[in-house]
């Protein structure tokens, strides 16, 4: 992680720097791409008080913590800036797997009619345009055991094609993928 400190009525120590940094490189573990985080370490009278901000990995989240000792701010605003990051994090990939593994998420739909036959009454086709993502078949098993649905659209991963999984009537599922 990029990292800067800036001293404000305090003598920049080369001690307190490394303590930040060492600090900080745990978050690397959190964060997927690399990130930037700005340090502003300052003395009130008594308050020591310890800022930071993370800019990265679609983030930016700032923390803020004064107490009597230098170090203890550091380490108290870096746990909240863990549990914010851990937030976010699962804030993403909640909302990124509610839409995406939502396979079957209607997007439009409408009914068109079918060719009428004389003698039955007539017929209509509900048509749903779905999205669909690249996933093996056992996530895509696990995909439409959580949706509680009937079929599952999705590309195959190994072979980046079009698959339907579907439950049979015994529980099992069942697997139609395009030929070669």
């Amino acid at each position: 992680m990029q990292t800067s400190v800036t001293f404000k009525n305090l003598d920049p120590s080369e001690t307190l720097k490394s303590y930040v940094g060492n600090k900080l490189d745990r978050f690397d573990k959190f964060l997927d791409n690399p990130a930037e985080a700005n340090v502003v370490l300052s003395v009130e009278k008594f308050r020591h008080i310890a800022e930071v901000n993370i800019i990265g990995d679609r983030l930016k989240i700032n923390g803020k913590e004064e107490t009597n000792d230098m170090y203890s701010a550091i380490d108290m605003v870096l746990d909240k800036l863990e549990k914010q990051i851990k937030k976010s994090k699962q804030k993403i990939r909640e909302r990124r797997g509610g839409n995406k593994t939502r396979v079957a998420e209607i997007i439009a739909e409408r009914e068109m009619p079918l060719e009428e036959e004389p003698d039955e009454a007539e017929r209509q086709v509900k048509v749903k345009n779905i999205e669909y993502k690249p996933m093996d078949v056992e996530e895509a098993a696990m995909q439409l055991e959580l949706m509680n649905g009937h079929f599952l659209v999705f590309t195959n991963a190994r072979t980046d094609r079009v698959n339907v999984l579907y439950r049979r009537k015994d529980g099992h599922y069942g697997l139609i993928q395009p030929s070669n």
